[in-house]
C-alpha cells in the first residue's frame, strides 16, 4: 500500500468516526475523540480490508470503504469502552 493511499484512508475513516459520532450520541467521543479514533481506524482496519477484500476492491473507491468502515468501527469500539469504564 502506498502512502497516498493509506491517507485516503485515514481521511475516510477520520470522516466515518465523526458521522457515528453525531448519529449515535451515547457512543461519542466528542468531536476531536471521534475523528482521531476514526483516523487510527481507518487506516489500520483499512490495510487489513484492503488486504483481504484487496483482489475485490481495489484503488480509490477500496480505500474510501476499507476507510470509512475502519473508522465507524473503531469509534463505535472506543466509545463502548469508555461507556463501559465510565460505570
Amino acid at each position: 500500500m502506498d502512502l497516498a493511499g493509506l491517507l485516503v484512508q485515514a481521511v475516510s475513516g477520520a470522516v466515518g468516526g465523526s458521522a457515528v459520532g453525531s448519529a449515535a450520541k451515547n457512543y461519542s467521543l466528542g468531536p476531536i475523540g471521534n475523528a482521531i479514533a476514526g483516523a487510527v481506524g481507518g487506516g489500520v482496519l483499512g490495510q487489513l480490508i484492503g488486504s483481504v477484500a484487496g483482489p475485490m476492491i481495489e484503488g480509490w473507491i477500496g480505500d474510501i470503504l476499507g476507510g470509512g468502515v475502519g473508522g465507524i468501527a473503531m469509534t463505535l469500539i472506543a466509545g463502548l469502552i469508555r461507556n463501559m469504564t465510565a460505570k
